[in-house]
């Protein structure tokens, strides 16, 4: 979801300099927070406020980052330039396409209802709806059953190297997007990723080839 299908970066960026302005600490630039949005919540705090938190002390910035974000979720999110296309040759080619994602139910559900996402995607697997979320291939598992595909039968496509772990254990064809959100681009290749597309342009090229 985050960086491979939706830019959330914007307002999860927004988020973190919000919280990082309320108590009293220097705001980031986008460009240093970009790269470690697909680490979550925990990941950002650690960005903005390091490391050697109290856990009370991080879960209380959490909290207040994750209260903003709920608020702002679509102020600025959208679907990566081109990508729109990419989902529109599957669905016009009645090829079914999901989301598997480890982020939370409440925060999934509403972002893709107000980017219009919601009713057209397959199957949506949450982060909290598994016991083991990525790298561990359950959710991705899960996601094949309520599609009604078997594994080795479709693809999964992700910014980050626990997507592509949990793509391969899990028997699928895997494909890093390289205009995610990734920290260190240039290791993307021992990810061991099927294929990497750079732009999303790509990847609709990818698909056309495929079918």
């Amino acid at each position: 979801l985050d960086g491979a299908l939706v830019d959330t970066a914007p307002d999860l960026a927004a988020a973190l300099n919000a919280i990082l302005k309320q108590y009293n600490t220097k705001p980031l630039p986008y460009s240093t927070i970009r790269p470690v949005v697909s680490n979550g919540a925990n990941g950002l705090i650690a960005q903005g406020f390091g490391d050697d938190l109290s856990v009370d002390v991080q879960q209380q910035y959490k909290d207040g980052l994750i209260a903003y974000y709920q608020r702002h979720i679509a102020d600025q999110s959208q679907l990566f330039d081109g990508l729109n296309d990419a989902l529109l040759h599957l669905e016009n080619n009645n090829i079914l396409w999901g989301i598997v994602t480890n982020k939370p139910e409440y925060l999934t559900h509403p972002l893709l209802k107000q980017l219009s996402l919601y009713d057209r995607a397959g199957c949506i697997v949450c982060g909290d709806q598994v016991s083991s979320p990525k790298p561990h291939p359950e959710s991705i598992y899960l996601a094949c059953q309520q599609l009604g595909v078997q594994p080795q039968h479709a693809i999964y496509i992700g910014d980050a190297e626990r997507d592509i772990r949990a793509g391969r254990l899990a028997g699928l064809n895997t494909i890093a997007c390289r205009y995610g959100y990734i920290v260190e681009p240039d290791k993307i290749e021992s990810w061991q990723a099927d294929s990497i597309v750079d732009t999303p342009a790509d990847l609709l090229e990818f698909l056309q080839a495929i079918h």
